[in-house]
């Protein structure tokens, strides 16, 4: 079955990076579009990037433009997103979902905070 595990989220101080993977399984993983989401508390999930099977980046959201690099590499069925400079209104719980078909990982906390 398909399955999507994120890891990577933690505390971190404002101005810091991290970087999250997510690691695909349960099918072939080279064959999909996938994207980075958010749910900051008290709103609506959010697309923060999105990258086509290929490698290609397909699109960032307008707030992490600039800060945040979503990449894959299809021989290890992993996806990945690079972020820097973070703010506190990037905290939120970050998912990786599968672009075709709608699954979803578990998310991965992620809080920038002093």
């Amino acid at each position: 079955q398909v399955q999507l595990v994120e890891s990577g989220g933690n505390l971190v101080q404002p101005g810091g990076s991290l970087r999250l993977s997510c690691v695909a399984s349960g099918f072939t993983f080279s064959d999909y579009d996938m994207g980075w989401y958010r749910q900051a508390p008290g709103k609506e999930r959010e697309l923060v990037a999105a990258i086509f099977n290929d490698g290609r980046v397909a699109n960032y959201a307008d707030s992490v433009k600039g800060r945040f690099s979503i990449s894959r590499d299809n021989a290890k069925n992993t996806m990945y997103l690079q972020m820097n400079s973070l703010k506190p209104e990037d905290t939120a719980v970050y998912y990786c979902k599968r672009m075709f078909g709608g699954y979803w990982g578990q998310g991965t906390q992620v809080t920038v905070s002093s």
